[in-house]
């Protein structure tokens, strides 16, 4: 069971932006992380584009689970695991991160952000700390 992204977007007018990302591509091959990264980051803002305000829901793509959660205010996470990964947890996941960004992150901010602007630097460990350990 892995987590292999964790992304901050906002579903603005006319579309999605991501605001903060972490990711764990330290099980592919050197050469396959670069695109590999490259592909969860386009998978969340497309699913985040494509799900309402105020929605969750969980998409497979290829062999991932993703799973968004879009809150009515625009702020939007989504959580890219492996099939194994507890949706309930993914989920609880995505509302503790969401809720905490809305605090500590002004929300005149999200709009014009960008992973360079925003300063929140919580979504590496929570990453880390919500990655199963296999023995």
């Amino acid at each position: 069971m892995r987590l292999y992204s964790l992304s901050v977007l906002y579903k603005g007018d006319p579309k999605v932006h991501l605001l903060k990302a972490a990711y764990d591509v330290s099980t592919f091959s050197f050469f396959q992380r670069s695109s590999v990264q490259e592909f969860m980051t386009f998978t969340s803002q497309l699913i985040a584009e494509r799900s309402a305000l105020g929605s969750r829901a969980s998409v497979k793509e290829q062999e991932y689970l993703c799973h968004v959660y879009v809150r009515s205010d625009g702020l939007a996470g989504v959580v890219i695991a492996d099939n194994e990964y507890p949706q309930r947890v993914c989920f609880t996941l995505l509302d503790k991160v969401l809720d905490e960004f809305s605090r500590q992150v002004s929300r005149m901010d999200w709009p014009s952000g960008s992973p360079d602007t925003i300063s929140y630097s919580a979504l590496d460990g929570y990453l880390s700390k919500y990655q199963v350990q296999t023995p």
